[in-house]
């Protein structure tokens, strides 16, 4: 548990403008175990060094705070806090940047960024699909709480763009190349981009947001157009892809099967 007066000491420094929390425990799908995922929204020059100040306050030991950027194009920077023996993670994110994504996302655009963490890349509607499922913790202006009540609404032309199968058969017919060599390493890498491809094309059908790789799968299957027994036949192609060209081609045969179940004709 984090403390009571945490959000509002961060909500006083300079550049923060509200708090959320966020991943699974916004959701309720935490474990005892899972971490408190806090978002430090930020407006124009974010005073680190305040930040820092409240860190060395309330950690249990030392931590180092990030300057905006230093994680990335997309996480932007943060911490890694224990506090009272539980690890808490200060993730910044540029509000005003949030807001152009949103615009985005309404117009049917979106973008796929290199992400350190993120193994499929990291998606840009993920920054209004946080906002939508976080929690608010504190928000003197009210600006967070604004948007996310409006990202409840999952954008139809987002939901198109997202919503199309064409990738996933480019990316097997690419598989097929490397699977007749016995490129094993290169049919895994185009699998699980494919496996990804269905998770949020699927979630997008739904109206329903997908923000990282990390139990996609299992959320997915979750959907009610997912194909049949998705999580399983998912997990086998990424877990047996086998080795030889032989084997390589049955598992892309099984592949292209889930692929057409996802997107019927």
């Amino acid at each position: 548990m984090i403390p009571a007066d945490l959000p509002d000491r961060l909500t006083a420094v300079d550049g923060v403008v509200a708090v959320a929390l966020g991943g699974s425990r916004a959701r309720g799908r935490h474990r005892p175990d899972s971490d408190w995922d806090l978002g430090l929204y930020y407006r124009g020059t974010l005073d680190v060094a305040g930040l820092q100040a409240v860190a060395d306050q309330v950690a249990d030991g030392p931590v180092e705070l990030t300057s905006p950027g230093d994680w990335g194009p997309w996480v932007d920077g943060g911490g890694w806090l224990r506090i009272g023996g539980t690890a808490v993670d200060w993730i910044y994110r540029d509000l005003d940047r949030v807001h152009r994504i949103w615009a985005d996302c309404r117009a049917g655009r979106y973008e796929i960024g290199r992400q350190i963490g993120h193994p499929l890349g990291f998606y840009s509607c993920a920054y209004p699909g946080e906002v939508a499922l976080c929690r608010v913790l504190a928000d003197p202006t009210g600006e967070l709480t604004a948007l996310r009540a409006a990202t409840g609404d999952y954008p139809p032309a987002l939901a198109a763009a997202l919503d199309n199968g064409w990738e996933a058969d480019f990316m097997l017919g690419g598989a097929a190349k490397g699977a007749a060599a016995g490129d094993a390493a290169y049919v895994a890498g185009c699998l699980f981009r494919v496996v990804g491809i269905l998770a949020h094309a699927l979630h997008a059908r739904a109206g329903t947001w997908l923000i990282n790789e990390k139990g996609m799968v299992e959320a997915t299957a979750a959907l009610p157009e997912a194909p049949a027994d998705f999580a399983d036949r998912a997990h086998l192609l990424l877990g047996g892809i086998g080795r030889t060209p032989v084997e390589l081609a049955g598992t892309l045969a099984t592949a292209r099967r889930l692929v057409r179940d996802a997107f019927p004709v």
